[in-house]
């Protein structure tokens, strides 16, 4: 069960939200707030899993009133203005839904919230099968079997999959690295990581998958070669 709260200066815009979280059996939406202030106060004594914060408030931002509380608390950013999309996302908001917006649009963004809150739970307990990267402002599910081989391009990584068009993150190399399973995956080059499973064929120091051939690098050859037994 996820617990929520929601902050809008807009009662019209409060009671659609409760109508269609009543439609979900995961979602407990305990309270709602036409002010941050008495928000405030309610999340120091009851800590929720999921805010829906407006973003256009008058006596202070719903962004900027995020930045005062924990972190570890998912927040769904609301507002007629588009143009506060990147710095929701900047502060890796799960979704940002603009006004007026669909019961379906609603309902996509709080799967969404729900699927990453069984993300983190399952990853604490035990490995999960998938992670999920931010890019493109989406917060986007992908599955450790669908990775093919993922390509550094600066701050950035390109992610190759199998059953979608790639998907390119700013992140480094080292902290999406640090997210794969390391039984599945290895560096094989400052700029590359393969899926082991996907690899055709290893021959002169190159590492096909598919048509694709990646040279290893120097430095990561033991590793490699030891990971297949070489």
């Amino acid at each position: 069960m996820i617990t929520a709260i929601a902050i809008d200066d807009e009662p019209p815009a409060l009671k659609v939200m409760e109508a269609f979280c009543k439609e979900l059996d995961f979602l407990d939406l305990q309270k709602t707030f036409t002010g941050t202030d008495e928000a405030s106060k309610y999340l120091k004594k009851y800590p929720v899993d999921l805010l829906f914060l407006d973003i256009q408030m008058p006596s202070i931002t719903g962004i900027d009133f995020y930045k005062t509380i924990e972190q570890n608390t998912m927040v769904i950013f609301t507002t007629a203005f588009s143009e506060y999309a990147v710095e929701g996302f900047n502060l890796n908001a799960i979704d940002y839904l603009l006004k007026p917006f669909t019961r379906e649009r609603f309902l996509q963004a709080v799967h969404k919230a729900n699927d990453f809150s069984g993300y983190q739970k399952q990853s604490n307990q035990s490995a999960a099968d998938y992670l999920f990267i931010r890019a493109d402002y989406t917060l986007h599910k992908i599955a450790f079997d669908d990775i093919i081989f993922i390509e550094g391009l600066d701050d950035y990584v390109k992610i190759q999959l199998q059953s979608q068009k790639p998907i390119v993150a700013r992140m480094t190399m080292k902290a999406l690295l640090d997210k794969l399973p390391e039984k599945d995956f290895v560096r094989v080059h400052r700029s590359f990581i393969v899926a082991i499973n996907k690899v055709s064929q290893i021959r002169n120091k190159i590492i096909q998958i598919g048509d694709v051939k990646i040279n290893i690098g120097q430095s990561y050859e033991a590793a490699v070669f030891e990971r297949f037994g070489i």
